[in-house]
């Protein structure tokens, strides 16, 4: 009896002298809707990290710029105020002007290559650029690939000739339009609708699932499979927040955030693939130019870029 007692006693002392797994509720800042495929891959890791940790960590999702827009939420996940943060990869190029090489028109030939860049040599090189500044990147996602709709064909860079074409107010959208010959034509976003209607513009650029979100379908005759711009979301993390994890807290949100990764991506590469069917069956006509002109093209913007960052520095960032 008397040790039955004893090693009780030291049970229950061994249980108290252990530290508590405390649970932590991590913030997540988005400028995505509840309607976008990355917010359904952040709810997917949100689900995955509970599920995986425990309940240690959970996630508590800021979409639709709640916090701000991505440059204030960058900011409070530097101040220590939020944890988590997505924005445009090539976005954080304010901070990180080197950024600006992989958000030149076609350095990206797809996803799978924009990946190859990023686990390579000067992908690593801008991580630790990312750390710099107080950020952890953790993983980069698919937001699809750009593409060009006008009301006329677009067989050839030929045809780009003359066109009045919205971009936005982003200056290697606006080199994309300036270098295969349009006339670039910034437009706010929420307007691009009545100025295709009106033919204030001629035609306008941006991934499938954008195209259809916005109708802008019903107002343009042709889709042109130009791929000039693969897009891509970083889903960040404070560095301060990262090494302060242990191992086993590390693991769990890199499988959560691959696991999130996944379902935004197979979503996107999906919905990209069922549109070109369904813009044909409502009209529109496809066309798929060759596209060896068109990045040819821009090499004048290269040579510019190549002037802040190097000779040779568009050819290194892509793997030749």
């Amino acid at each position: 009896m008397k040790l039955k007692t004893t090693l009780f006693a030291c049970a229950a002392t061994l249980a108290l002298a252990a530290p508590a797994m405390a649970e932590r509720e991590l913030t997540f800042g988005l400028q995505d809707n509840e309607a976008s495929n990355v917010y359904k891959g952040a709810q997917e890791f949100a689900s995955k990290l509970e599920e995986i940790s425990g309940g240690e960590l959970t996630v508590n999702l800021f979409p639709s710029s709640t916090l701000g827009d991505f440059k204030a939420m960058v900011a409070q996940l530097q101040a220590g105020e939020l944890d988590m943060v997505i924005t445009g990869y090539p976005d954080m190029s304010y901070i990180i002007p080197e950024l600006n090489l992989i958000g030149a028109p076609y350095v990206a030939d797809d996803f799978a290559h924009l990946k190859d860049i990023i686990a390579g040599d000067w992908g690593q090189e801008m991580s630790a650029k990312f750390e710099e500044k107080g950020v952890h990147l953790l993983d980069v996602w698919y937001y699809g690939t750009r593409q060009t709709t006008s009301n006329r064909a677009i067989e050839s860079i030929d045809d780009m000739a003359g066109l009045r074409l919205r971009t936005p107010n982003v200056p290697f959208l606006i080199a994309y339009a300036e270098n295969v010959g349009a006339t670039p034509a910034p437009v706010a976003f929420a307007e691009v609708y009545l100025a295709l209607q009106t033919n204030q513009v001629d035609a306008e650029e941006n991934p499938l699932p954008t195209i259809e979100a916005m109708k802008f379908y019903e107002v343009q005759s042709h889709v042109a499979m130009t791929n000039h711009f693969v897009a891509s979301a970083a889903v960040q993390i404070s560095d301060d927040l990262w090494d302060s994890l242990s191992d086993d807290e590390k693991g769990w949100i890199t499988e959560a955030v691959a696991a999130g990764g996944e379902l935004n991506n197979s979503l996107t590469q999906q919905a990209e693939e069922d549109l070109i069917a369904t813009f044909e069956e409502r009209g529109l006509t496809i066309t798929r130019p060759d596209l060896a002109p068109f990045r040819d093209a821009m090499q004048p913007y290269y040579d510019t870029l190549e002037e802040q960052f190097g000779e040779g520095a568009i050819a290194r960032v892509r793997g030749e």
